[in-house]
């Protein structure tokens, strides 16, 4: 069963802690069990039966947490909790990879099966980008979309980021062809 609208409305969307990573790891290998299963779209490009939390996305969550925007490597999370502490989704902002590219954050996001379309990507997408529009130093967010995963492509675009780039074929997963949407918003 799907969360009510009074579910969604008692969320409490915040910046996460040291104390949460624990509970968020758990969280985010039972979310990358979804990925592609059962109707939902891929929404990571790796094969369905290795869709869990790489080791090396846990360190690089635990160490980008402590470093200052700008840093190689920076991270923020922020969760969207229940009454009972439960996790209903995340999204995070981080570092680019490219050193000269410290003026753009990349997002990740995902949220629980159960609290799906019911508008809480929406409100994850609005706190990390009122976060960033308040950060010095941050000028854009970048995101990276499969195209076949068209609720997501939806709501970035409902959020005003821009499609910059569809590349055909870009990777291919379990046998089949996915195209990779680069999408982007101006904070200025």
């Amino acid at each position: 069963m799907n969360a009510s609208d009074e579910q969604i409305a008692k969320l409490n969307i915040r910046p996460a802690v040291e104390a949460d990573l624990a509970p968020f790891f758990a969280y985010l290998d039972d979310h990358l069990r979804d990925n592609g299963a059962g109707g939902t779209p891929l929404f990571q490009p790796l094969p369905r039966d290795q869709s869990r939390m790489p080791a090396g996305l846990r360190l690089a969550f635990i160490k980008g947490l402590h470093l200052a925007v700008g840093q190689p490597g920076w991270r923020r999370l922020w969760l969207a909790l229940g009454p009972t502490g439960n996790i209903a989704g995340h999204i995070d902002l981080r570092a680019r990879p490219e050193s000269a590219a410290a003026h753009r954050a990349m997002l990740g996001m995902g949220v629980q099966r159960l609290y799906r379309r019911r508008g809480l990507g929406v409100q994850l997408v609005g706190t990390a980008v009122e976060w960033a529009r308040r950060e010095a130093g941050i000028d854009w967010i970048d995101l990276e979309v499969l195209a076949d995963n068209r609720p997501a492509v939806a709501l970035y675009l409902r959020a005003d980021f821009r499609m910059i780039a569809r590349i055909e074929d870009m990777v291919r997963v379990d046998g089949a062809s996915y195209d990779l949407c680069y999408m982007t918003l101006p904070l200025g």
